[in-house]
């Protein structure tokens, strides 16, 4: 079941989604840590963010819409106070990363690059570009090649880029990163929608609009992951609406190294191990005794 991400070899390649499972200590209670490929913490900033206001979360057919805004403890709160728990399992831990500025990406890396227990950093590049009028920073290449570029320069760590659906090529972003230096490349995050309350007339989110998860995005996301393998040279991490095993392997079989659990976590806190079982159990049915024997295996 293990496979390699470029510099870190994985136990077997499920892997938690950033935001979807805290900081690892609230889902310890309900599976064993050490079981992961490796845990993604949500998202750290350099400084504490409070994130948006309520309503900030709904349910949609078939997935969610969220605008939680990224709050988190800040990257020192997370060294001190959220880092040492984790610790205490044998599972590599990759911080999510973002900023408003390209330097502050730069000091969220810096800050993470020589801290035991960090294993790696995703660098989510679907945020708001605050220097450039809010368009993400993931929307032009030339971009995402200069945060990718600065994020190698202060850091050792294996540098996985987190690519955003919401752009007319995302192989084109996948191409500009790959070259920035990125050592692998993980999508989908989460696509731009929207909801109405009918009755008072308002958007149902504070925010207006929001991240849509889950199920009803999977054949996009696959659809990109399978682009985006065929045109890169690094390993590629598939994420997007994966709620069961069999949704799983179909990234695998596309091409995608590893998978990120996400949604799914809401639905069944157990989730991610029912799918690595389930994985498991796919491999035996079909007498295949390495699991990289199967990636990248779909016939066109």
């Amino acid at each position: 079941m293990s496979v390699n991400i470029g510099d870190l070899e994985l136990k077997n390649p499920v892997m938690t989604a950033s935001g979807t499972f805290g900081y690892g200590e609230e889902y310890s209670h309900y599976i064993d840590l050490n079981r992961l490929g490796a845990l993604i913490v949500k998202g750290i900033s350099f400084g504490k963010r409070e994130g948006n206001p309520p309503h900030r979360i709904m349910e949609t057919p078939c997935g969610m819409l969220n605008a939680i805004g990224l709050e988190n403890v800040g990257v020192r709160s997370f060294v001190d106070d959220k880092l040492p728990f984790l610790e205490k399992f044998d599972v590599p831990v990759i911080v999510n990363i973002f900023g408003e500025t390209v330097s502050e990406y730069r000091r969220v890396a810096e800050a993470l690059s020589n801290v035991r227990g960090v294993s790696g950093l995703e660098v989510n590049i679907s945020c708001p570009n605050v220097s450039k009028g809010g368009v993400e920073f993931g929307a032009d290449p030339g971009v995402a090649y200069e945060v990718t570029r600065e994020v190698k320069s202060v850091t050792d760590l294996p540098v996985m880029v987190k690519l955003t659906p919401n752009v007319t090529s995302i192989v084109e972003i996948a191409e500009s990163v790959e070259e920035g230096g990125a050592d692998t490349i993980s999508l989908i995050n989460t696509l731009k929608g929207m909801s109405v309350d009918i009755e008072e007339r308002v958007p149902y989110l504070k925010n207006i609009t929001g991240g849509l998860s889950g199920p009803a995005i999977k054949p996009l996301a696959l659809r990109m992951v399978w682009e985006v393998v065929n045109r890169v040279s690094i390993p590629v991490i598939g994420i997007g609406g994966i709620m069961n095993a069999t949704d799983a392997i179909e990234f695998l079989i596309v091409g995608a190294g590893a998978v990120q659990i996400g949604t799914a976590n809401f639905v069944n806190p157990r989730a991610t191990i029912d799918i690595l079982e389930g994985i498991e159990d796919y491999l035996i049915k079909h007498g295949i005794h390495d699991i990289n024997d199967l990636i990248g295996t779909l016939k066109v």
